[in-house]
């Protein structure tokens, strides 16, 4: 009688965890997708599930106990996922709390991002292979009641844990509300390099660099005549931000009377984007930040300039802007390359 309740209570766990698993992921690559309000509130949620994933760790390590003494296939995967739970779940704090920001050459928002991305096909394979039966007395008004009583505990300690991260002058309270940390803003000698994935920085000589835009070619020294210009905070997903002053051309203006529905922004190195064409007024591609022109590591010789987009939309070493037909929405919500 004793070992029915128990697995009862295992199983409430384990689905309890896998949908506050699902929540952190999904909030988590929301907040990835903006800078504006959006990044806010599911930031928030993101962190309250964590919370509440840690409050269950004590119960599901009794049930990882009972797992492992049972020597089934796969106990390595089972092992491996929760290691790369806690991973990121560790590097998280870490990072909002400012108490280490990086490790080595990776930063701790690079290592929770990259465990969490790692669980997820361990979790998916968990699923399948450890399936859990779920019963109506599971989703019994009880349980739901304890649910809501978790994530009301969760929500209460992330409070706390802020107010103390403000109160105590932990490097933490000084985070943007998406989460990064200023680094050499209006000094661009100090502003971190970045990429997305694996572009690596191109060598690329102003003399033979061209820019296909508006049906011609632009030369760097027509480019860099440009003086239109802007100041915006380039927010990376690697949990930095800098703002800049940047100078170069509006994309409307290289464009001209081009007609379309959306704008291709391309690379140099085949790493694009798109946006709306009526975005192009506000969308700069410059060709300096501060008194200087832009350096390689920062997209010389022209990068784009997307006021509240996050770093993965600012196209660096752009060798083209393309109009055509396609709606921009027609390209993965996170670059591929």
């Amino acid at each position: 009688m004793g070992r029915r309740p128990a697995i009862a209570r295992g199983a409430q766990t384990n689905v309890a965890l896998l949908a506050l698993l699902a929540l952190a992921f999904l909030t988590g690559w929301l907040a990835f997708g903006f800078a504006t309000a959006p990044a806010r509130w599911s930031l928030l949620l993101h962190s309250v599930g964590g919370f509440a994933i840690l409050a269950l760790l004590p119960w599901k390590s009794i049930i990882a106990r009972r797992g492992l003494e049972r020597r089934r296939p796969g106990r390595w995967a089972s092992v491996l996922l929760g290691v790369l739970v806690l991973l990121s779940l560790v590097a998280g704090l870490l990072h909002s709390t400012g108490v280490l920001l990086y490790w080595g050459s990776l930063t701790a928002m690079e290592i929770h991002v990259g465990a969490a991305i790692a669980a997820v096909p361990l979790a998916a394979w968990h699923v399948v292979a450890r399936r859990i039966r779920l019963r109506p007395v599971d989703l019994s008004r009880r349980n739901l009641l304890r649910g809501g009583v978790l994530l009301a505990a969760s929500a209460t300690t992330y409070a706390g844990t802020e107010l103390m991260i403000r109160t105590t002058r932990m490097p933490g309270a000084v985070r943007r509300f998406t989460g990064s940390y200023e680094e050499g803003s209006f000094s661009p000698n100090q502003m971190p390099v970045s990429s997305w994935m694996f572009d690596a920085v191109p060598k690329i000589a102003a003399s033979s660099w061209r820019l296909t835009a508006g049906g011609r070619e632009w030369t760097y020294d027509e480019l860099f005549v440009f003086d239109d210009q802007m100041t915006a905070s380039l927010d990376c997903t690697g949990g930095f931000f800098s703002t800049q002053a940047w100078s170069g051309a509006r994309v409307d203006r290289l464009l001209g009377t081009a007609d379309g529905a959306s704008i291709r922004v391309v690379s140099h190195t085949g790493y694009a984007r798109r946006f709306p064409i009526e975005r192009a007024r506000s969308l700069l591609l410059a060709t300096r930040f501060g008194d200087q022109a832009l350096d390689a590591g920062h997209g010389f010789p022209a990068r784009l300039v997307v006021p509240d987009g996050r770093g993965f939309w600012w196209v660096k070493w752009v060798s083209a802007i393309e109009v055509d037909d396609l709606p921009h929405w027609w390209q993965s919500p996170f670059p591929l390359q």
